[in-house]
């Protein structure tokens, strides 16, 4: 069975004012895991060492694009092989490379040889959509396709997010499908519309099928469900407990 863990971007606003007392409250709340959306200048064993007191595992880490190439690569990896993660994601591209066609066929060659190298040292390194690599390029095309397409999928694995293709227009339930041999991780948040505008929501208050986005990832192997929200009516802490128990609730877990 896949673990649940959530992405600290959710609760950005905590982390950025206390970071490992953070990581803290939400491994009383019931997260197996948590994934990282910046380290705040913690040393590494400092912070593996209130993971190891919170009783939480690493569930990958989103890495700035730079932080990826170049010499800064093996200063990323060595950080994580640290606290203890082997999941490196690529959270968003940079805007050049993705402003037109051409352009994400240089992503897919920065991003194939990204994904070698992490091999190579051990790790496992996936990259997260938005709703801008669904758009047409003009002729058809995704970026999205191109991305996994051009890319070997022993070096290059998918972080759906499953929010963002259904705010796309695509059914994250077809992807999860088409792509089942890469698929490693899940974003899981709740949609919602106001105002004629698409949000994120708790789990469970939304319109998505999130008990039938389990069953299909368990189908296929993945590893990580990561709960995530973007917009908040409170505090986003309690949004955090609310989801962890919702989610445990759709599955049937305790």
């Amino acid at each position: 069975m896949g673990k649940i863990a959530i992405q600290l971007y959710s609760v950005r606003e905590h982390t950025a004012n206390d970071f490992l007392g953070t990581l803290s409250k939400l491994g009383k709340m019931g997260y197996e895991a948590v994934q990282f959306a910046g380290f705040f200048d913690t040393p590494a064993e400092k912070l593996k060492q209130v993971m190891d007191e919170a009783e939480l595992v690493a569930a990958g880490s989103h890495m700035p694009f730079d932080s990826l190439t170049g010499d800064q690569l093996e200063d990323s990896l060595a950080y994580n092989r640290t606290i203890g993660n082997d999941l490196i994601i690529c959270p968003m591209l940079p805007e050049e490379y993705r402003k037109d066609e051409g352009a994400y066929y240089r992503a897919a060659e920065e991003l194939n040889e990204i994904g070698r190298k992490c091999k190579e040292a051990g790790f496992t390194f996936a990259y997260h959509n938005h709703d801008m690599e669904f758009f047409d390029l003009g002729n058809g095309k995704r970026g999205f396709d191109i991305i996994f397409e051009e890319t070997d999928h022993e070096y290059v694995k998918m972080e759906l997010d499953c929010y963002w293709a259904t705010h796309a227009g695509v059914d994250p339930l077809q992807t999860i499908k088409a792509y089942d041999d890469i698929a490693v991780s899940l974003h899981i948040k709740d949609m919602t519309v106001e105002n004629g505008e698409k949000r994120s929501i708790e789990i469970g208050r939304g319109s998505l099928d999130i008990k039938t986005l389990w069953e299909t990832g368990e189908a296929v192997g993945v590893e990580w469900y990561v709960i995530e929200q973007e917009k908040f009516d409170g505090d986003p802490l309690d949004s955090a407990q609310e989801n962890v128990v919702k989610l445990k609730e759709l599955i049937g877990s305790n």
